[in-house]
This record gives C-alpha cells, structure tokens and sequence, in this order.
C-alpha cells in the first residue's frame, strides 16, 4: 500500500507583539508594536487634537507592520497638558517629546538596534522634523502627510536625514508652504503631491498613496528592502 503524505503548508509568521510603553519624564503612553525580525521602527507624531489612537496613523502602521516595520504611535501630551489647546501647536515642547520616543526606542530591547523613521502628520509633522535637526545620528528617514514643516522653520536647515513631504493636491495653501519650506532644506529630499487628495487624505485610495511613498521612502533610505512583500 502506498501513503501519500500531504505536503506541509508554509508556516505563518508570528502575529506582531503589540504593548503599552511609557515615554519620558511624563510618562506618555505609547503603543510598541513589533512584528517578528523587524527591519526598522517608524516612530508617528499626530497632529493638533489626535492621540496614539489616531485613526489614519494607526491605519498607516499596520500596513508599515505587514511589511516587517516596528510601529511607534504614542500621545504627545498628558490628558491635562491636552486640556490647554495652547499646548497642541507648541512645536519645542512637541518635538521634545519626539526625541524622549527616540531615546525609549533606544532604551527597549526589541527596538534599541533598529534604524527609526519618523512620520508625521500635520503640526506633527514640524515636530518630527525639529527632533531630527537634534538627532542627526539617530533618524535615518522622515516623512510628512499634510504636515506644516513651515512651523519648523528656523530647524529646517540643520536636518540631515532624508525627507519626503506629502501634500493633497487639493490642499493648496498646505502645498505652499511646503514648497516654501523645501527651499530651507538642504538634505535629500522630496515632494510628493497626490492628486485628488484633500488635506486628510480621506477621498478613496488617496492615504493608500500615502503608504506606498512612504513605504519607498523608508525602504530606500533606511537599508532595507520590504517593498516586494507590499
């Protein structure tokens, strides 16, 4: 008699380990996700009003964690510093904020060896850019979603790591601004203008363009390469 033994499927990588972190001196919690052999981590800064649960980053992090990238989202401000909206658009203390999330990624176990990109969104945005003016050694990669690099300025000239601004076709005065700021920027860098897209990038299809250029980006400039698993 002869048996027949099925083949063996594949195994399915472990699912990503998702945990709650504590960052700086204020204790900001933040949401560590790990997928199994990352290849780097990409640390989000929100815009004005949103927390580490912002529904766009989120969305963008998972699809950044399929691909093999640890995930960083975490709130900026304490509940109480959140109550002042004077707090939301003070862009040192922001960016401070980024630069104590680099130095608890540089602390934690699974995350201290990875190469970090930074992405922000909207004031966000200008917040990520300072913290890699003051951590040249550190960032590898930023990228920008409808941010205000304008409200960096003054920093813009001392970023080394390499750029890309993302701007909604439709946002016109957002697209001015980053222009204007692109002019002060000396690193790599680049502009990345979606057509049909708003300033939240909420029209179909549009933040998945947003994904896939900023995929490129990090891939290209933090020495990896996850773009065929995309």
């Amino acid at each position: 008699m002869t048996s027949h033994t099925a083949p063996m499927a594949a195994s399915e990588p472990p699912p990503p380990v998702a945990r709650t972190i504590t960052i700086g001196s204020q204790h900001l919690e933040g949401i560590l996700v790990t997928p199994a052999s990352s290849i780097g981590l990409v640390i989000f800064a929100h815009g004005s009003g949103s927390s580490r649960f912002s529904r766009r980053n989120t969305f963008v992090a998972e699809r950044l964690q399929k691909v093999g990238f640890a995930t960083l989202l975490f709130d900026l401000l304490t509940p109480d510093e959140a109550q002042d909206r004077t707090n939301v658009f003070d862009i040192p203390l922001l960016s401070d904020r980024v630069v104590e999330a680099i130095a608890t990624a540089r602390l934690d176990l699974a995350t201290r060896d990875l190469p970090i990109g930074l992405f922000g969104a909207s004031t966000g945005a200008a917040a990520v850019l300072i913290a890699a003016a003051l951590s040249p050694d550190e960032v590898t990669a930023v990228v920008s979603r409808g941010g205000r690099p304008d409200l960096a300025t003054g920093h813009l000239d001392r970023v080394r790591s390499p750029t890309m601004l993302i701007v909604g076709g439709a946002d016109h005065e957002v697209i001015k601004l980053n222009r204007a700021a692109m002019k002060q920027m000396t690193c790599v860098k680049g502009l990345r203008i979606i057509k049909g897209a708003g300033h939240l990038f909420e029209e179909q299809g549009m933040l998945e363009e947003v994904i896939n250029d900023a995929l490129f980006w990090f891939c290209s400039h933090m020495d990896v390469s996850a773009i065929d698993k995309f």
